[in-house]
């Protein structure tokens, strides 16, 4: 009975021992069938990505929409791209990031579509509304640079640069940008909505805000609160020039709106 015990044991033995070789054998076939797997997955990516059929080629395959001031041709040089560039490997945030950075683009949204391969671009560009300058003189210096209606600096080469027909704005701020610009926006829309045509605004002292009007020089004062109602004030004087030759003032006061005086270059003197 022993010697049949231990025949038993010795033939369960051998067919575990078998067992366990069929199960090795059985994973290292599922090893490699996966590795095999993983290869052919990476080379057909690598196939699709290099396809010619999603190949940007050339910049007529990227599509500007939005454009106002700045031509297509001009928005396609200042995208990150080297042709030829794969579809698939192109970051489409990553290029509205960068293009967002430039100056003259305020915002851009960038789509692709495979068929056909091309790039879409849409842009929101900054519009400049005015030349700020430090000086009345630096109107040619590096100083000078462009304002938006919002009030971001730009500086005036990133538009001459790009744009060889640009045509600057008729309105001129003088003075510390830094100083004024968190009350640009406001002072600039009261500006605009103005039926007074202003063509210089003088920032150089916060305490007497001086603009050049169409009725002649203007002192405000500084700027608060009742900026509109001193415009308002002004607008009621445009009968000034039947009373009077504009050549006579040398400028008006108008910090108290309720009692606008009139400087003469005669009472001046």
């Amino acid at each position: 009975m022993a010697s049949g015990i231990a025949s038993v044991s010795r033939t369960e033995l051998a067919q575990r021992r078998q067992q366990l070789r069929r199960q090795r054998q059985v994973r290292r076939l599922q090893t490699g069938w996966r590795f095999l797997a993983i290869c052919g997955l990476a080379g057909g990516l690598l196939w699709v990505i290099t396809l010619p059929a999603w190949v940007i080629r050339k910049p007529e395959q990227v599509q500007i929409e939005g454009h106002q001031r700045l031509s297509p041709q001009t928005v396609r040089t200042l995208l990150p791209l080297n042709y030829p560039e794969s579809l698939l490997r192109l970051e489409p945030q990553e290029i509205a990031d960068q293009l967002k950075a430039k100056p003259p683009i305020a915002d851009a949204i960038v789509t692709r579509q495979l068929l056909p391969p091309s790039l879409t671009v849409q842009i929101q560009e900054r519009q400049p509304v005015a030349i700020a300058q430090s000086t009345p003189q630096s109107s040619s210096s590096a100083s000078s640079g462009l304002l938006d209606a919002d009030g971001t600096w730009m500086p005036l080469e990133s538009f001459t640069a790009l744009e060889q027909s640009f045509q600057k704005p008729a309105l001129v701020v003088i003075g510390d940008w830094s100083q004024y610009h968190t009350d640009w926006s406001a002072l600039y829309e009261s500006v605009r909505r103005s039926p007074l045509k202003v063509s210089e605004i003088d920032w150089r002292d916060p305490s007497n805000l001086i603009l050049k009007t169409d009725l002649g020089i203007v002192h405000f004062g500084s700027y608060n609160s009742r900026f509109d109602e001193k415009l308002q004030a002004l607008d009621r004087m445009r009968q000034l020039p039947k009373q009077l030759d504009l050549k006579q003032i040398d400028y008006i006061n108008i910090t108290n709106p309720e009692s606008p005086l009139v400087q003469t270059k005669q009472g001046k003197n």
